[in-house]
């Protein structure tokens, strides 16, 4: 059995999703309730292959929100991921994705030294972040997008916002590898690791992202804030393809001009229906086959009876790795979302 590990986007979210699964007593408190709430299995999926094969799983709403991760309640968050895992183990779930912030959590806070749950101990190899299928994904939408959009890679100039965490990078080094792109300019927070990224490729420019973006024929965010960034379309490029990979997305809403192309990044669309209603909550087009890749991963290595946290650690993910993973999601059916 697989499992998946979400949460929702905001406070604002959280009560209108309580509001329309029938909890109207949720949908009216603040961010204290939410921080108390424990987590939840609050789905039972079934997913088919194109081979015929059938899985199931669990979805664990862990309850977790982003406006946990500011001041005082960092403990909390923490708290969140911990026990939404253990409540995956718990079930028996042999291989659980951490998504959205769950997984960046788990990195940044180090959560492998504090793997005592109340009575569980958590086997971490039974958790994977998801992160190698959705930096695949990301780098086949480049490729596909690029195509569509009439946009010659040779020619182009790719900068990646995020490009020292761990989908960021592998990205960076995919773009080196197996493109020839003309120039890749890197963005991130932390100077010391952009220098180190910079030197293990050989190749790539380090820029703040006011001077980047203006040079940008395809811009891939994955840079992991709790909220979003607003973008000055007049800084952009016509055409330009801008990959959110964040979440929440939010590039499509912020970024509505001609020539301006916005694909929801890390998005995997699969060939049969999903038995599941979790995606109707994050507001998928087309909820009964459209999911994030990292919840694919699970999926895929359930599929495969690879029941090993495949994705783990940060910047870890091979060029190997992702073509192994990505093999595997043709084979199951399931293909990069070009909105």
């Amino acid at each position: 059995m697989f499992g998946l590990i979400g949460h929702l986007t905001s406070l604002e979210h959280a009560q209108s999703v309580a509001r329309e699964l029938g909890y109207p007593e949720y949908a009216d408190q603040g961010l204290e309730f939410w921080c108390s709430a424990p987590p939840q299995i609050v789905d039972r999926i079934k997913v088919t292959s194109a081979t015929g094969q059938q899985i199931e799983g669990l979805y664990v709403e862990s309850c977790f929100l982003p406006e946990m991760l500011a001041g005082s309640k960092i403990k909390t968050a923490i708290r969140k991921i911990l026990n939404a895992m253990a409540l995956a183990q718990k079930n028996d779930v042999d291989i659980t994705a951490l998504g959205g912030f769950s997984s960046i959590i788990f990195e940044n806070f180090n959560l492998s030294q504090m793997s005592s749950v109340r009575n569980i101990q958590l086997e971490f190899n039974r958790f994977t972040t998801g992160n190698t299928h959705t930096a695949y994904i990301i780098c086949r939408q480049i490729e596909e997008a690029s195509r569509k959009f009439g946009i010659d890679l040779a020619k182009a100039t790719v900068t990646v916002c995020g490009a020292t965490g761990d989908i960021g990078s592998a990205v960076c080094r995919w773009l080196d590898a197996r493109t020839n792109i003309k120039e890749l300019l890197l963005v991130a927070r932390n100077q010391e690791r952009l220098q180190e990224l910079q030197a293990q490729l050989g190749r790539g420019k380090v820029l703040e992202i006011e001077d980047a973006l203006p040079q940008s024929d395809i811009i891939v965010w994955v840079a992991s804030m709790a909220k979003g960034m607003a973008i000055d379309p007049a800084n952009l490029k016509r055409p330009c393809i801008l990959i959110d990979g964040g979440y929440p997305k939010n590039m499509s809403t912020l970024v509505q001009e001609e020539g301006i192309h916005v694909i929801d990044g890390g998005i995997v669309e699969h060939s049969l229906d999903i038995d599941w209603k979790i995606m109707k909550i994050v507001n998928m087009t087309a909820p009964a086959r459209q999911l994030f890749a990292c919840f694919a991963e699970a999926m895929l290595l359930e599929f495969e009876g690879w029941h090993t946290n495949f994705s783990w650690g940060r910047n870890q993910i091979s060029i190997e790795n992702m073509d192994k993973i990505g093999e595997v999601s043709i084979k199951h059916g399931f293909r990069p979302l070009i909105n």
